[in-house]
């Protein structure tokens, strides 16, 4: 896999993500993907990251903006960098309390590509960043 389609690749995963299309992006990854949510642990497989994207979906309401797209000559491993603008709409487990909180967060992602799928996405944002604003 090339530069090029590794970077289209990512492309059609964070238009899906903008869009609500999850099966959009579950359509971008492997069967067997690796997913490093951040500040927690690894989840393994599609179905465990289309249950991921059922509670975020329930959570939050996020747009991602500015992003940039990154991948080596080969194609087989990735970085984005983007800004989540996002509204904490539900309480998650272990959070502040929701009531609808705004917030932006710079982001980003490293990503493994194999065979035209995602195969290791794995994320980082600041936490501590996220928190003080949901409740500042």
């Amino acid at each position: 896999m090339s530069r090029a389609d590794t970077i289209a690749l990512l492309t059609r995963y964070y238009a899906a993500f903008n869009a609500g299309d999850w099966q959009g992006m579950l359509d971008c990854l492997s069967e067997t993907v690796a997913h490093d949510v951040n500040q927690g642990e690894r989840v393994t497989g599609k179905d465990k990251f289309a249950a991921f994207l059922g509670h975020m979906e329930r959570c939050y309401k996020e747009e991602l903006r500015d992003i940039v797209l990154m991948a080596t000559d080969d194609g087989s491993r990735a970085a984005a960098e983007f800004v989540v603008h996002g509204a904490y709409l539900a309480t998650d487990e272990g959070l502040p309390e929701a009531n609808g909180q705004t917030y932006v967060l710079p982001a980003g992602a490293f990503i493994a590509v194999d065979e035209g799928k995602i195969t290791r996405l794995t994320m980082y944002y600041n936490l501590a960043d996220w928190t003080a604003q949901v409740v500042g």
